[in-house]
């Protein structure tokens, strides 16, 4: 009887991953291209995309651990 909801939680995850996932190719996509614009402010882009990313995860792991 528990299938349904363990479907639906199995859903609910795996869009979560999605999302996280298009979010962090995102962050790196435009990481990539303001860096191509200006390389000498690179050290700055890649410290807020890490942090980025790591919001992004964070949010994703909250959502597959709420399930």
């Amino acid at each position: 009887m528990m299938l349904p909801a363990l479907a639906t939680a199995a859903i609910k995850s795996g869009m979560a991953v999605i999302g996280a996932g298009l979010g962090i190719g995102l962050i790196g996509m435009k990481a990539a291209e303001s860096t191509g614009r200006n390389p000498g402010a690179s050290g700055q882009v890649l410290t807020i995309s890490i942090i980025l990313a790591a919001l992004v995860e964070g949010v994703a792991f909250v959502a597959i651990f709420m399930g």
